[in-house]
């Protein structure tokens, strides 16, 4: 049984990476690697990422999500991105299947997705 993914993002510029996701996506590092960092995890609350330069960034864009996070209260992380200056792509909007999504892209280009499920 699966019980999570971690979504591995590629990173151009490490630095600039982590504080994005720690500045204004709220993350917090659990770890890094390399002397300067070149990896690292991260993680807020339950949701992990692995922010990895130690290879030739992004690479070519490819369409649709680098990753997706399933939220509890989607309009108030979406308050809390907005107040910290975060590059929402999408604002928050009911999809087909059941969904609240909104879509932010990190500074290499990777497009995260941020949803909650909506009941009834």
């Amino acid at each position: 049984m699966f019980r999570r993914a971690t979504p591995v993002l590629r990173s151009a510029d490490y630095a600039r990476s982590r504080k994005f996701y720690t500045e204004q996506l709220g993350f917090n590092v659990v770890e890094e690697g390399g002397d300067p960092a070149r990896f690292g995890i991260l993680e807020r609350d339950r949701a992990v990422i692995f922010i990895d330069s130690w290879h030739d960034g992004p690479g070519a864009k490819q369409k649709g999500w680098n990753a997706y996070f399933h939220l509890e209260n989607l309009k108030a992380f979406h308050s809390e991105l907005t107040a910290a200056g975060a590059p929402i792509v999408r604002d928050p909007e009911k999809t087909n299947y059941g969904m609240l999504e909104m879509e932010v892209m990190d500074p290499d280009g990777n497009v995260i997705c941020f949803g909650q499920e909506l009941s009834g």
